[in-house]
């Protein structure tokens, strides 16, 4: 008789940006005439930049003609896309090798499925607030999790407790939700501790491209000993406008084993297993993103939503609310006011101002009274929401 994965059980009940959308849904269905403001769900706004356009054409116009129709791809990935990452890990610091980085479909699957490298007996660390997908995928799984809780008083970026230990270690940075960047000493304490205990850290860093302060590292691997102990997890999703595009990468260094195993030969391997390769297209419109004028182009980019965060940033501090994020992140993480849980906030903000973001809850419970907005909306929406959130909270 078939069985099930009766894990789906333990996961609640609605997925967090669903219910966003639903109650969002349900306010404007009530409410027609009001605009909404929608500053949740981690969305970019901008096109694609002009030198990714005219890369997708060509590759699609290579595609009609016999001599340059490309059919399946190296599962790993194109290679010039391939080292052209490597040139930027180079430029930024950092020694990733062609051979090390893996072409995804973007980094939420590669977040699931990097997960096949391990046993389903590894105990997973989980930093709270965290991406749930980080707990979800474990879930489903059936890995034990623990939870290294954060706050205000280490500005949502936990030190290594050696009360707990763990196998794998998921870590974000800058991080989602709660915009929050290590420097070089605080992640280098991270590396050092995996090492120590022999854990492998998967380290998100979909929102490098954001920092701005020289201390925080854009790669893990600008620290002495990460190619030991950790996995990156990369995307093009926010750094070029790629989240309705779907393409990203994941560097496993050679260094890295465990148990007799090599990690990156494994990841080959479950490449070979998992996917025929991606795009030719879509890798062909990445590989502009790395030209110079595509980092031109990008940057240009990122500059607009960086100005969408300072709109927010100047409202909580002009209205006093504590707050996290912003500087290096494209998400404001703040303080809830008058000891307003995530969801009363929430729908106290729809109902007065019409502006929507995420309550902290749904981030685990170290988000509970806290509240993240995002910062990826069009620039003149962005700039009433926050003109409205600090009229309100001034009150």
């Amino acid at each position: 008789m078939l069985k099930p994965n009766k894990r789906y059980g333990e996961l609640k009940d609605t997925y967090l940006f669903n219910t966003i959308y639903r109650k969002t849904k349900e306010y404007s269905d009530a409410n027609p005439g009001k605009k909404v403001f929608r500053m949740g769900v981690g969305d970019v706004s901008l096109p694609l930049c002009g030198e990714v356009i005219k890369a997708l054409h060509k590759a699609v116009d290579d595609q009609a003609d016999a001599a340059t129709f490309h059919g399946y791809m190296p599962e790993v990935g194109d290679a010039a896309l391939r080292r052209a990452i490597e040139r930027y890990y180079r430029d930024m610091g950092a020694e990733v090798k062609e051979n090390e980085i893996f072409i995804s479909s973007g980094a939420c699957d590669d977040l699931g499925d990097i997960l096949e490298l391990f046993e389903r007996d590894n105990t997973v660390m989980v930093l709270e607030p965290a991406y749930p997908e980080y707990v979800d995928t474990n879930i489903l799984s059936g890995r034990k999790i623990v939870y290294l809780n954060s706050g205000e008083e280490n500005g949502f970026l936990p030190r290594p407790d050696r009360k707990l230990t763990a196998d794998i270690i998921y870590i974000c940075s800058p991080n989602n939700p709660t915009g929050a960047a290590y420097d070089r000493k605080g992640l280098k304490e991270w590396v050092d501790f995996a090492n120590e205990i022999g854990a492998v850290i998967l380290f998100d860093a979909a929102y490098e491209i954001f920092i701005e302060e020289a201390d925080v590292p854009h790669s893990i691997y600008e620290l002495d000993g990460a190619d030991r102990c950790a996995i990156e997890i990369c995307s093009f999703s926010k750094t070029a406008g790629f989240t309705g595009t779907r393409l990203g990468y994941t560097v496993v260094p050679k260094n890295l084993s465990r148990d007799g195993m090599n990690l990156n030969e494994m990841w080959s391997r479950n490449r070979e297993t998992r996917t025929n390769g991606i795009s030719y297209i879509l890798q062909k419109g990445a590989l502009a993103i790395f030209t110079p004028e595509g980092q031109k182009q990008i940057h240009e980019n990122i500059r607009v939503y960086k100005e969408n965060a300072s709109y927010f940033m100047e409202a909580l501090d002009t209205a006093n609310i504590w707050y996290t994020g912003g500087k290096n992140s494209p998400y404001i993480w703040m303080k809830c006011p008058d000891g307003m849980s995530g969801w009363e906030f929430f729908d106290y903000l729809l109902r007065e101002i019409q502006v929507v973001g995420i309550p902290g809850d749904g981030f685990g419970e170290c988000g509970k009274g806290y509240f993240r907005f995002s910062t990826f909306g069009d620039p003149e929406e962005t700039k009433e929401a926050a003109d409205r959130l600090c009229k309100l909270l001034k009150k």
